[in-house]
């Protein structure tokens, strides 16, 4: 059986401080950030509007194409490439109801027949959505979000005492506003797949908390007298081994969709990726010492624990 990093000893705990500043000044300039721009840009799945891709016989002239729409009236529209160089999407936010998105959607084509000619692409799907289905949507995302926080925090208090529970959660709050803020700077479009991939991230990160928090509760009951300080060190380090394994492999698969999965699942593959990265960081760096200090601040009666 593989074994790696078996038997460490690292000092994890001692660069909490250190972690700390760097993921504090992360959240602040990503919600800074957000705070300053007016929020993230949506995609028309809730704002509502027409979503049109276009395959063409040879690499278009985006600057053409976007003149030709807005010498038309179709004002905004987002041109981008989508996977390929003859294949693009082309995004209206018109904000008005299904039968007038479609009507967008014949303008659209016509704008870009009469500019590069009929034989020059073909319309590969249209997708419209009026701003009722998008405020449904939206609704539905953010209860989606508030629903599956407090199912954790939930099977938190069941599964923990609640000073393990209210570092895992504090841990799972770091990761939902770290990663809000990787989504703000990078400019994600937010959309159902994001907010799928944001589900997923609370579940990934949980998981890998509830790991390390298993062993420290195995090693508390083994050594009674060993100080909290040192149990979570140990812990950490025990579960090293795992915890590379099972991140490596889980990058290597969402960096593979990031790479050459194309462009509909790379929103997904980015806030997964990041997600990889913040859950192992709050795992060690946010759980651990927020368990620390409230082990600090409200001490078990164990006879025999000492505290460091």
């Amino acid at each position: 059986m593989l074994r790696i990093l078996h038997g460490t000893k690292y000092d994890f705990i001692r660069w909490w401080r250190w972690a700390a500043g760097l993921t504090i000044g992360f959240i602040a300039l990503g919600l800074g950030a957000l705070a300053i721009t007016g929020g993230f840009n949506y995609s028309i799945e809730f704002t509502g509007g027409t979503l049109m891709q276009l395959h063409f016989n040879k690499p278009p002239d985006v600057a053409q194409l976007r003149a030709a729409l807005d010498k038309g009236g179709v004002a905004g529209a987002e041109i981008q490439q989508f996977g390929s160089d003859t294949s693009y999407t082309v995004r209206v936010q018109s904000g008005e109801t299904t039968a007038g998105a479609e009507a967008v959607s014949r303008k659209v084509d016509s704008l870009l027949t009469a500019a590069v000619g009929k034989d020059a692409f073909t319309v590969a799907r249209t997708e419209a959505v009026g701003p009722k289905v998008g405020s449904e949507l939206s609704r539905g995302a953010l209860l989606a979000i508030v629903i599956s926080f407090g199912v954790t925090l939930a099977y938190l208090a069941w599964r923990f005492e609640w000073r393990f529970g209210l570092a895992a959660d504090m841990a799972t709050l770091h990761d939902i506003l770290t990663t809000i803020a990787f989504m703000k700077l990078i400019h994600l479009e937010i959309s159902l797949t994001v907010v799928a991939a944001l589900l997923t991230v609370i579940g990934y990160s949980l998981n890998d908390t509830i790991i390390i928090f298993d062993r420290v509760r195995e090693n508390l009951r083994k050594n009674r007298r060993e100080p909290l300080y040192d149990t979570l060190n140990r812990s950490v380090n025990e579960t090293l081994p795992r915890s590379i394994l099972t991140h490596t492999t889980a990058l290597a698969a969402t960096l593979a969709l990031l790479f050459f999965a194309g462009e509909v699942i790379r929103p997904f593959a980015w806030v997964m990726a990041f997600g990889i990265f913040t859950g192992t960081f709050s795992s060690v760096y946010v759980a651990s010492p927020i368990l620390l200090w409230i082990e600090r601040k409200y001490p078990r009666a164990v006879e025999g624990r000492t505290r460091k």
